[in-house]
């Protein structure tokens, strides 16, 4: 089903600037207004492994990877070629 709204200027600019902050199109959020007042699931939440973050402390707190017991540290030296000749 495809519909058209009509938006008021500063409407549309307020819209577009909650889309940014989350890292979605317009239409993406858009999608998940519209989801979430019809009582559907998100795709956030059908798909939690794209869950969008407000914030980089929000990343970390609840990240996807905590409890996972990553060792994420990197080599402290990687060898270099050396020219003996």
């Amino acid at each position: 089903m495809n519909v058209t709204l009509s938006l008021n200027p500063e409407m549309e600019k307020g819209l577009l600037a909650r889309a940014n902050a989350r890292g979605v199109s317009l239409d993406d959020y858009l999608q998940e207004l519209v989801a979430r007042e019809a009582g559907l699931p998100t795709a956030a939440e059908l798909h939690p492994i794209h869950q969008r973050f407000d914030n980089l402390s929000d990343l970390l707190v609840n990240s996807p990877f905590s409890g996972a017991d990553l060792d994420l540290e990197r080599a402290r030296d990687y060898p270099r070629p050396v020219d003996l000749g």
